[in-house]
């Protein structure tokens, strides 16, 4: 890599949107994950796809690596630059380039957020209704195939992107998929791109599905005896096909850190927290349904509203968690496991899991999207003590291990980056051999977001 002949030929086309300050360099070497600051040797900030492709081609002469950056919310240092390199920040191309509301679907850059969509939208009827909970940008989203508290009725990323617009490492760019609702031709290259964690390429648009905002909406806490009856209350619920929008898990402990930092009142229990779409007459009925379901599998109580304040306190409570359960412990930092499993699985996937917590005498409060079968545990540690974070690995480790015999997968949403790679040799076999293949074809020098995702390389 010659760095310094890259710079100047970035330098050259983009002025003063390449910087090297400190604070940029800072920015985009953190993450939210547990790794230490891996900043990149500059920062292009770019405004267009042409743009983008300009930079690659720039790059790929001088043997350069990059890194994309959406907003920087990862947590397993996908957007970190261990090689340093080129960070190319798209945040900025944050333009809406159509709602097309005929045929419920948009076309955004990647640098739009899902927050600043949904307030476009507002006055539409529609919606985009991937919530992972940070307000992420659309091409992360994607990138990671990120999913979320509503995956349980509208699907992830994967069940929502409709077509894409790449820039290849050659900095050749190409368009994948197309607005309607199917096709047979030829292989699916907008799925392949959704979820590669910007080691095949920079998505720079994106075209989505929307759906129509529901008539009435709903919201649910229920706490429960035990974790084995919350699951099997969602298991049930699932089965009966009542259209839960959310289903959520808190365990006991995250409970109480909830009540720390939000001034919740949760009782010392498991709570399942919901809500329903639909008219008001099929919320007010899959709610009284819910209730009865809870009341069998031991049920301490079932409290749902459909005023609006009520929903929004309820799901701001749950969106803060992660950072709930950070200040339960005074100076921690959160190793954070996604494991999912088959919803059948999900019970003992749980139990066995907090056992392991417990023994390991280390703090990991449990929140999950259980309706999906995907939980998470925040292994809190003291980050200047290693024996700590050696217990805490080898505890995301056995979860990872638990959760392919349960035959499920190692991360459930929150993707590979650097954080699960040591885990895919196990989920996938030699299949994740192929998986390099297909990145050594589409990038034989190795340039796009390297030490990520698929098996090592020079």
């Amino acid at each position: 890599m010659n760095i310094a002949s890259t710079i100047t030929a970035l330098t050259s086309l983009l002025g003063d949107r390449l910087s090297m300050t400190k604070s940029d360099l800072a920015l985009h070497g953190h993450s939210e994950s547990h790794f230490a600051p891996m900043p990149p040797d500059a920062v292009a900030y770019a405004t267009s796809t042409e743009e983008v492709s300009q930079i690659v081609k720039i790059c790929a002469a001088h043997n350069c690596p990059i890194i994309p950056w959406g907003t920087g919310t990862s947590l397993e240092g996908h957007s970190i630059a261990p090689r340093g390199g080129i960070t190319i920040d798209l945040s900025r191309m944050d333009k809406i380039l159509a709602v097309n509301t005929a045929d419920m679907d948009v076309q955004v850059q990647p640098g739009v957020t899902r927050e600043a969509l949904n307030t476009h939208l507002r006055d539409t009827g529609l919606f985009f209704p991937v919530d992972p909970g940070a307000n992420a940008s659309l091409g992360g989203m994607t990138a990671t195939r990120a999913s979320g508290t509503t995956s349980v009725r509208y699907g992830t990323m994967a069940d929502n992107v409709m077509g894409l617009t790449v820039v290849l490492a050659s900095g050749e760019i190409i368009h994948t998929g197309t607005r309607a609702r199917k096709s047979s031709a030829g292989y699916d290259l907008t799925a392949l791109m959704v979820g590669s964690e910007g080691t095949l390429g920079i998505i720079t648009e994106v075209t989505l599905k929307l759906q129509g905002q529901p008539q009435a909406i709903s919201s649910a806490i229920c706490a429960f005896e035990t974790i084995e009856g919350a699951v099997n209350a969602v298991i049930e619920t699932i089965q009966m096909g009542i259209q839960v929008a959310r289903i959520e898990l808190v365990d006991n402990d995250a409970a109480l850190a909830v009540n720390a930092y939000s001034g919740a009142s949760f009782a010392d229990a498991p709570h399942l927290l919901l809500e329903f779409h639909g008219t008001d007459a099929s919320v007010a009925e899959d709610a009284a349904t819910f209730g009865e379901i809870a009341a069998e599998h031991g049920s301490q109580g079932f409290e749902w509203s459909a005023k609006l304040e009520d929903r929004n306190r309820l799901w701001k409570m749950r969106h803060e968690a992660y950072y709930a359960m950070l200040a339960s412990r005074k100076g921690a930092l959160a190793i954070v496991t996604d494991v999912c499993v088959p919803i059948s699985r999900l019970a003992e996937a749980l139990l066995e899991t907090k056992a392991d917590i417990a023994a390991s005498g280390i703090p990991g409060p449990i929140v999950g999207h259980v309706g999906d079968g995907n939980f998470h545990s925040a292994l809190l540690i003291d980050p200047d003590n290693p024996e700590e974070r050696e217990i805490a690995n080898a505890l995301a480790a056995r979860m990872a291990k638990r959760a392919v015999a349960l035959g499920g997968t190692i991360t459930g949403e929150h993707g590979v980056g650097m954080g699960k790679r040591s885990y895919m040799e196990a989920e996938h076999g030699s299949a994740w051999s192929v998986m390099g293949a297909i990145k050594t074809a589409l990038d034989p020098q190795n340039i796009m977001n390297p030490d990520k995702l698929v098996p090592p390389r020079n």
